[in-house]
């Protein structure tokens, strides 16, 4: 009802646009064509015979409410100020585009065209007349004129049609005999500012020829003007009078002064004109102007169906870019494993720059504990003391003073047990002997356990002393600039590997992510079967861009992998060099760390020694007690039998 009745303002074109959009819903739904189930009669009645024309057929109804939103904007157009190029052709080109030409006259093929160039004419009529308020070079002046000309001609050509001549009658000479004045004016528009550039130009003779030219034309126009309103006639006087003294002064002025020669019209080069306008777009589906589907929730089958197809193409381009992306990849995967180049490692000069963080806690341990080195000292110097002094207190009898355990191996040799003896000095012999196995032991053990500790000693003395120092004795690489040169430029090409993988999976990424929310059911519950294939294939240009980014990306690979090689065989010897400084350095963290983890097992073993030798010098003392007491039994046993012998012995 709206629609039928629609106000003579833009409410009333928003109106007709929104019902349009509507109308072309619900046929997407239902089966509302011509010759369809569900086909109802459309009755409207022709703007130039006043007869009411009917068809069962839901396109009629969209072709009528098309033609009266081209004939509203034309009438909104005329109230208009004259400074917009917009202008109302877009629905009657839609309308002869994509409807059948046999509703009715009034939308026959020669009447539409009448109308499309009227309102592309009168559009281009107001761009010419900001054109010349703005005061635009003369030769762009005359194009725009002269395209008016081109759309009031197709126009006049669609009025000198028969069919379009019966059905407007009398109008048709009127409308006719106008359009054809504004032919002529618009023509002698054109040539006026032909011969002003031919001024501008210094071109006398050819000025004289565009303002004659003029000024004929403006006089046909001001004969076809006969019975046109007061303000046309006018406008027609005041163009005469422009036209007019343009022309006198040029004859004047050439006739007098520059004596050029006029050439003939024809031998000039035709303006060509400028279609400087455009029609309003129409687009029966535009949200922005059809509001919300009504019919939104009745999707057809036939929809779901094309929807399926279209997921179908979707997961194919899919399909195809994956595999030129895994391809590429696993080339790319296989040269940088065989490469053995990480970016991370691939330049490791900073570590030379700092003391190492496992070093640097042993240096803080050994700092609060400055008596470390000393310690270690006295204490190899003690255990010395008891390896090579194990001594044993004094003992008296035939064998002097005992001060260790080989002079009491030796005395018990001097005094072997007499015979009938006590068996004590036998078992102090046995005893000693143990005992200096057990001391023969303990000095092996004791030299390596000195070894160890002189070992150690100077990386314990590094690690208490001023950093500097520990720094120092890192091992650096040394570099020319021709070799930092060469590392500088692998990590950049490096970097470019990086960035085209990070690249390629954000593309990647991004066409997913775009795939999985593209949705075009509303679209296909508008489209014709038969537009389905164009459908898919105008929505999936939509991907264009981002195929070709991702196809820059793998095209790219080869160039960089090619650089990347040659970087690589440059970097060799340098590569050599780092290597072989990286395991020096390495090495002499580990030894700097392995001294420090040394030094409280060494503490250990060196009062462990400690404990052996007291404890060794302790028996020592005891068996000597006991080694007395077998020499005086010994001794106390052989007087015995020296004086039973005696006793015995007549000639002793």
């Amino acid at each position: 009802q709206s629609a039928v009745s629609v106000p003579r303002d833009f409410e009333g074109c928003s109106t007709l646009r929104k019902y349009l959009g509507q109308l072309h819903f619900l046929q997407s739904r239902i089966p509302m064509g011509h010759g369809q189930d569900a086909a109802v009669p459309v009755t409207w009645t022709e703007i130039f015979s006043g007869k009411a024309v009917t068809h069962e057929d839901i396109k009629y109804e969209q072709a009528c409410v098309l033609y009266n939103l081209g004939a509203l904007h034309s009438m909104l157009g005329a109230m208009d100020k004259r400074v917009s190029e917009e202008c109302a052709a877009g629905a009657f080109t839609y309308l002869r585009d994509h409807f059948p030409h046999s509703y009715s006259v009034d939308m026959s093929h020669q009447i539409l065209s009448l109308n499309i160039n009227l309102m592309l004419g009168q559009a281009q009529e107001c761009l010419l007349e900001k054109s010349m308020l703005d005061n635009r070079k003369s030769f762009l002046v005359a194009r725009i004129s002269a395209q008016v000309v081109d759309y009031y001609k197709e126009a006049c050509r669609a009025l000198e049609n028969s069919e379009t001549a019966s059905l407007l009658g009398k109008i048709q000479k009127d409308w006719k005999k106008l359009v054809q004045m504004k032919i002529y004016y618009f023509a002698a528009v054109a040539h006026l500012h032909m011969g002003k550039q031919a001024e501008e130009q210094q071109k006398f003779g050819e000025r004289v020829i565009y303002f004659q030219s003029a000024l004929d034309k403006l006089n046909e126009a001001i004969k076809l003007a006969k019975g046109q309103p007061e303000t046309v006639q006018e406008a027609l006087r005041f163009t005469m009078d422009v036209i007019g003294g343009k022309y006198n002064s040029a004859k004047k002025d050439n006739d007098f002064i520059y004596h050029e020669a006029v050439p003939a019209l024809d031998t000039l080069q035709s303006v060509k004109g400028a279609p400087l306008v455009k029609a309003l777009p129409v687009n029966p589906t535009d949200p922005a102007v059809t509001g919300p589907d009504i019919f939104a929730k009745l999707v057809p089958m036939a929809a779901h169906e094309a929807s399926s197809l279209y997921s179908e193409e979707k997961a194919k381009l899919l399909r195809d870019v994956m595999a030129k992306i895994e391809a590429k990849n696993e080339v790319l995967d296989q040269f940088m494993d065989s490469m053995q180049l990480d970016p991370d490692t691939v330049d490791n000069l900073d570590m030379y720059s700092h003391i190492p963080p496992v070093l640097m806690e042993k240096c803080a341990a050994l700092s609060v504990r400055p008596d470390t080195v000393r310690n270690l000292v006295q204490s190899m110097q003690g255990e010395a003391w008891g390896a090579w002094n194990c001594s044993l207190p004094g003992a008296g009898g035939p064998g002097g003073q005992l001060h260790s355990l080989p002079g009491l191996q030796e005395l018990l040799g001097r005094v072997p047990p007499a015979p009938g003896s006590p068996p004590g000095l036998a078992e102090v012999s046995k005893e000693c002997s143990k005992y200096l196995e057990l001391h023969e032991k303990a000095s092996f053990t004791n030299t390596e356990l000195h070894r160890a500790m002189n070992l150690h000693l100077g990386n314990l003395r590094l690690l208490g002393g001023p950093l500097e120092q520990v720094r120092a004795a890192l091992p650096t690489p040394s570099l020319s600039e021709d070799d930092k040169q060469v590392l500088q430029n692998l990590k950049r090409i490096l970097a470019k590997v990086q960035e085209m993988r990070d690249q390629r999976m954000s593309l990647e990424q991004q066409l997913r992510e775009m795939i999985q929310k593209d949705d075009i059911t509303t679209s296909l519950v508008t489209t014709d079967r038969s537009e389905m294939k164009k459908l898919f294939e105008e929505q999936l240009k939509k991907y264009d861009q981002l195929k070709v980014y991702l196809e820059q990306n793998l095209a790219a690979q080869e160039n960089v992998l090619k650089a990347l090689t040659d970087a690589n065989v440059k970097y060799a010897a340098v590569r050599k060099a780092l290597a072989e400084v990286e395991h020096k350095w390495n090495t002499t963290v580990q030894t700097l760390v392995a001294s420090y983890e040394a030094y409280e097992d060494l503490m250990k073993k060196s009062q462990e020694g400690k404990d052996f030798y007291t404890d060794l010098e302790g028996k020592a003392a005891k068996l000597l007690e006991r080694a007395r007491a077998a020499c005086q039994a010994s001794e106390a046993h052989r007087q015995q039998l020296l004086e039973r012998w005696v006793g015995t012995d007549p000639d002793p």
